[in-house]
């Protein structure tokens, strides 16, 4: 009897594209084609149970290192896969369940470019690449903004003039989708009623859900909103904005590099983005323990404003590579958040132990390692080859 159809997942980055091989719920190998378009590219797989392989070359753009990720996949003896599946930052407001790619779609994606230039440019080219030498073998994409596709309208609705909200599509749209469904979908009955979820990487978002649905998040119309990140502002008083442009000299283009690339924890700390290099760093460098305080505090502020929200915190969930792994991040968060019956356990959460709080409190915290490929590897099978369709939340 055949088993599950073979998803190859894709997640395209400006200068990177991960990538992993699943069989129905089981990963077969992952890896990732880095630095590409610069020198000293390199790309890896790690098939599941076995050694690291590394292929050298160069590859000039996203096309080549798609070719790279199959060259990987023969030479290691992965099964070819049956349909290939793409995270793509951005569906707009059209767009909010996994899709199969046709000509149509993809020029819809084209046109959102403006709302995500930073990350949509290379998710299209991703799936250009796999189209222009696999014609014939089936693409998903899945939308981060679509976990968010509930949001009441209080939430969603910029405080600007309808005519210029409603024609253009102007709103908060949330983002890291595929990462908070996934989370939902591993608590279980634990999800149910008011959570909170701080997805926590060198990108950064919060989102208030209750009972399975999201209620709110934290960033807008793009990626760039928000607490501060690993290089990205948040939101900004748009005053700055208007004084960098009167006074500085900025332009668009200067003001897009400052807001994505050389703020946040990089641009407090003058030396780098790492999370576990500010923390290894701060107590001898002040502008690096100032990075890390700033983030903590923007974080605890949010959790706050999220649990007046949702009238209350039940579950507190931390995921992504911060979120995860930096356990005095966690503990300083918490730190602050005792009215909401917030107490960890410090051996717990040392450990990355999961729950982290001490039992018999209110607001439980946990922390959960996201699978946003498991994602796309449920949703593009569903869309691809019919088994079961799209998983929706708990109603």
């Amino acid at each position: 009897m055949p088993g599950p159809p073979v998803i190859l997942c894709l997640n395209a980055g400006s200068s990177s594209l991960k990538f992993s091989v699943w069989s129905g719920e089981e990963c077969l190998g992952q890896g990732e084609v880095e630095e590409i378009g610069r020198p000293g590219a390199s790309a890896r797989l790690t098939p599941t149970g076995g050694p690291e392989r590394r292929l050298a070359g160069q590859w000039t753009d996203h096309g080549a290192a798609v070719a790279a990720v199959f060259a990987l996949l023969g030479e290691h003896a992965l099964p070819e896969p049956a349909g290939v599946g793409h995270r793509l930052v951005h569906g707009g407001a059209r767009h909010v369940a996994p899709e199969r790619v046709t000509e149509a779609l993809l020029g819809d994606l084209r046109a959102l470019v403006p709302l995500a230039p930073l990350h949509l440019p290379s998710g299209i080219a991703g799936v250009e690449a796999v189209t222009a030498r696999f014609p014939a073998l089936p693409q998903a994409v899945c939308f981060d903004t679509a976990f968010h596709r509930d949001l009441p309208e209080i939430a969603w609705r910029l405080p600007l003039p309808r005519s210029l909200v409603d024609p253009a599509g102007l709103r908060r749209f949330g983002f890291h989708g595929l990462s908070y469904e996934y989370v939902m979908e591993h608590l279980g009955p634990a999800g149910r009623g008011r959570v909170i979820i701080a997805h926590l990487g060198n990108g950064a978002s919060m989102a208030a859900v209750r009972d399975g649905r999201a209620v709110d998040t934290s960033m807008g119309l793009t990626p760039t909103g928000g607490f501060m990140m690993g290089t990205r502002t948040g939101d900004l008083d748009p005053g700055v904005l208007l004084y960098l442009m009167r006074e500085k000299g900025y332009d668009a283009a200067g003001l897009d590099r400052l807001v994505n690339k050389e703020s946040g924890l990089l641009g407090v700390s003058g030396t780098t983005a790492d999370m576990k290099t500010l923390l290894e760093r701060r107590d001898r460098d002040e502008a690096a323990a100032l990075a890390v305080a700033m983030f903590v505090y923007q974080v605890r502020k949010e959790v706050g404003a999220f649990a007046a929200a949702l009238g209350g915190l039940d579950t507190l969930v931390f995921t992504g590579g911060i979120g995860e792994r930096a356990a005095p991040v966690r503990a300083e968060i918490c730190d602050g958040l005792g009215h909401l019956g917030v107490r960890l356990d410090p051996a717990r959460n040392a450990a990355h132990g999961s729950p982290a709080s001490v039992p018999g409190r209110g607001g439980q915290v946990r922390i959960v390692a996201t699978r946003e490929d498991l994602m796309i590897a449920r949703h593009s099978r569903g869309v691809l080859f019919a088994e079961g369709g799209r998983r929706e939340r708990d109603q």
